[in-house]
């Protein structure tokens, strides 16, 4: 299954730079890199990246990765992946760019 990231263009640059990363300050200080699924990434797009330009998504496989990932209740009691370890970016299967519409972030159409 594929489990999303968003990152900004600050995060997606010092990931391509240096091949790994700790994720973003709020996953750093949580000690894991936050994850969501298709049913989830609008609404963590809009509680958590409310009006932000310049975002990319991010598709990693799950099962790849599955040996370091726990899913863990978060809001609503809803099951999140949760990372714990860095990312590589070799776990990046795609990124696409997240514009801004009116109404929001405006997703890829084959997200699933």
């Amino acid at each position: 299954m594929l489990i999303y990231k968003i990152f900004r263009s600050e995060e997606w640059a010092a990931l391509v730079r240096d091949g790994e990363t700790a994720g973003a300050p709020i996953d750093v200080a949580d000690g894991y890199v936050h994850f969501s699924t298709a049913d989830q990434v609008r609404e963590t797009a809009a509680k958590h990246f409310a009006d932000a330009e310049g975002l990319l998504l991010l598709a990693c496989d799950s099962e790849a990765m599955a040996a370091d990932i726990t899913w863990e209740p978060s809001r609503g009691g809803a099951l999140f992946p949760h990372l714990y370890r860095k990312l590589h970016r070799s776990d990046v299967l795609w990124h696409r760019e997240l514009p801004l519409g009116d109404d929001g972030h405006v997703f890829p159409e084959d997200l699933a």
